[in-house]
């Protein structure tokens, strides 16, 4: 099933100043997200941030925990969930959930795939068995079980029960898809074939996806805008490209990125024109143009460049006085990859080459980077001042 587009205007989730607490902790404040039409958006941050939590009362989930206390808005297709004539079967229904841990029930493969159907009055033997191809095809399943449909799924190993929960998700032709770290228990060949196959069902029935991950090579490939979390709150909401190139703050600089993200304090003088930097990575001018709204429109700075470790190219012979001097501190060959951790000054710096290739201890090297791809932060507030172009 392909869904219409009509009403694209309305998201299919909004969430309003929402606010969660479980006792007396505050594990949501004031979080407002939408997401729209055939999107897949990722929620990422640390352990305990509060994207699970967001995302089970997507569904009310936590409607069944303890002392839970809710308050603001989530409306899916404009229609308030927390409403009285919102009957949670209806919800559940429109609202497909897959969690972390695989939870088949304990019953058939084919009766955990035709559960929701039957429960909302599909009693057709034809219908339900083209239901029940469809989803495991869909969770790349149909051809290891085909065989054993009337077997019980908690026969199944681990990846294949996750699968089986992915297909009773989807057998309903959910509008929304809630994926709480589905293939982080999968093996690695699994997981990025299972990437595939979530990326082709979202392109052919068009489902609006929301994926809580602790991957961020999930979160970047997979997403069409990813939103980060920190104690509760929402830091940044943007496209994976953009919250890569240009992040909002150190934290999410810093979160963002493998491996992460080089840190290097520099001073640096706000003008007219834009900004001089003098720092052990050369002296910098950067124009107006590419300062951000919250860039200091003069003054003395204290800075914190942002250099990602692939942006630095990494040589043996100095061919430019712009080049670095840079000492070798580790090389680190990994087949299709090499870091090289340097020491510049008393900083060291990671350089990530593609190939392998080897150096020796206490080297000298020199190093170049690019300086409109550097993200430059305010040292004080910690904000980005400085786009990356």
């Amino acid at each position: 099933m392909r869904y219409s587009m009509e009403n694209t205007n309305v998201p299919v989730i909004s969430a309003k100043d929402l606010n969660l607490w479980y006792g007396d902790f505050k594990a949501l404040k004031g979080i407002s997200l939408d997401v729209g039409e055939r999107e897949i958006t990722a929620l990422i941050g640390p352990s305990g941030c509060g994207k699970s939590t967001f995302l089970k009362t997507l569904n009310r989930m936590n409607d069944l925990v303890p002392n839970v206390r809710i308050e603001g808005d989530v409306r899916l297709k404009g229609e308030d969930i927390f409403a009285r004539e919102m009957q949670l079967t209806d919800l559940r229904r429109r609202v497909g959930m897959v969690f972390q841990k695989a939870n088949p029930f304990p019953m058939s493969i084919y009766d955990n795939i035709t559960y929701g159907p039957k429960l909302h009055g599909v009693r057709n033997k034809a219908e339900l068995d083209e239901l029940v191809e469809s989803s495991l095809r869909g969770a790349a399943l149909w051809d290891e079980v085909k065989d054993r449909l009337k077997k019980s799924a908690l026969g199944l190993s681990g990846g294949q029960q996750q699968r089986v929960a992915i297909a009773r998700a989807i057998v309903s032709e959910p509008r929304l898809l809630l994926l709480d770290e589905p293939l982080s228990n999968l093996d690695a060949k699994l997981r990025v074939d299972m990437r595939s196959e979530l990326k082709r069902l979202h392109h052919d029935t068009g489902s609006t996806i929301i994926y809580v991950t602790h991957d961020q090579v999930e979160a970047l490939t997979m997403s069409t805008k990813i939103a980060l979390f920190r104690e509760g709150e929402l830091v940044q909401v943007d496209k994976p490209l953009e919250l890569y190139d240009n992040p909002c703050d150190l934290y999410t600089a810093d979160f963002i990125g493998n491996p992460s993200i080089n840190f290097v304090e520099a001073s640096g003088t706000a003008g007219a024109s834009g900004l001089s930097v003098d720092g052990v990575m050369g002296r910098l001018e950067f124009s107006r143009e590419d300062m951000t709204p919250e860039a200091p429109a003069s003054g003395d700075l204290k800075l914190v460049l942002g250099i990602r470790p692939e942006q630095i190219t990494i040589s043996r012979e100095k061919t430019d006085a712009a080049q670095v001097e840079a000492r070798v501190y580790a090389g680190m060959p990994a087949g299709s990859e090499t870091l090289v951790s340097v020491r510049v000054g008393e900083k060291l710096i990671t350089v990530k080459e593609l190939g392998s290739t080897h150096y020796a201890g206490d080297e000298t090297v020199y190093l170049s980077y690019p300086p409109k791809k550097v993200n430059v932060f305010d040292a004080s507030t910690k904000r980005l001042i400085k786009y990356s172009r």
